[in-house]
């Protein structure tokens, strides 16, 4: 099926262009916040009734971890998938006009400041991985959608009904929407299989237990995606004409959910509201 018209710069106010994928970014962190909020402040969800920080705090804590996915994001690319590159033309790790982000990356720096913000509040920072992976879908879905928009990160070649012939393929040719099964399982599937944790389950009530649960559906979503998603030109298949970057960085995601779900599950629980 052809691409859909969609031009990926949403508006122009003058010389000023804003694309659907800033948008992504801005509404992901503004919805995940607003989401985020209504979680904290419902205290009987978290262990002994406390939640890591005060639902208040969320739009501080928005704003940090918004600069630490970007910061974060980009450092994962230059450094994950393209560091000879940026070696030889420095001044190019700023230039961000040309996409170059990694989610592995965005995700390790928003940890990073999930849990010093947390800890400045003197709360538990495995309840703020816990806020993390019930919110980050969101975001996840919205930025798939923006993949698919800007018609970058798609998939092979294919002949099935769906497959979409983008207008950056210089082959034009179908091919999988990969962008658009990655919005589906890591955005729509997981999402639900968290709110089902978190409300008919209380997960949140094991700290570390939906941040595991989180790393667990990520990591076998991307894993299992990038089997018909190309991979990066610079970097081409790791191993054997199917293994690829992105695999590679998801295993210690799969290894780290896998850890977080066995120690909540097994650890001793008390006071619980």
């Amino acid at each position: 099926m052809p691409f859909p018209n969609i031009d990926p710069i949403a508006f122009a106010i003058g010389p000023l262009a804003v694309r659907w994928y800033a948008l992504a970014y801005l509404f992901g962190t503004l919805l995940g916040a607003a989401y985020g909020y209504l979680l904290l402040a419902n205290t009987r969800l978290w262990h002994k009734g406390e939640p890591p920080f005060k639902a208040q705090d969320i739009w501080d804590f928005a704003f940090w971890t918004m600069l630490a996915i970007v910061l974060g994001g980009r450092i994962g690319y230059v450094l994950f998938y393209n560091l000879p590159y940026y070696l030889a033309n420095p001044i190019q790790v700023f230039n961000t006009l040309d996409g170059g982000m990694s989610f592995h990356g965005g995700m390790l720096g928003l940890m990073l400041a999930a849990i010093a913000f947390t800890r400045s509040k003197g709360g538990n920072w495995l309840s703020s991985l816990d806020l993390i992976g019930s919110v980050a879908t969101i975001g996840l879905l919205l930025g798939r959608i923006a993949n698919f928009v800007n018609s970058e990160l798609y998939g092979a070649p294919t002949n099935l009904p769906w497959g979409v012939i983008f207008p950056t393929d210089p082959l034009g040719v179908p091919r999988h929407p990969s962008q658009l099964y990655e919005a589906a399982l890591e955005g729509i599937v997981l999402f639900l299989v968290i709110r089902v944790a978190t409300h008919v389950f209380y997960a949140l009530r094991r700290p570390g237990l939906v941040a595991g649960i989180f790393g667990i559906g990520y990591a076998l979503s991307r894993i299992a995606v990038e089997f018909v998603r190309l991979p990066d030109i610079q970097l081409g298949y790791l191993y054997g004409g199917w293994l690829t970057m992105g695999q590679v960085l998801s295993l210690p995601i799969l290894v780290a959910g896998i850890g977080l779900v066995i120690y909540a599950m097994t650890r001793k629980q008390s006071g619980l509201r």
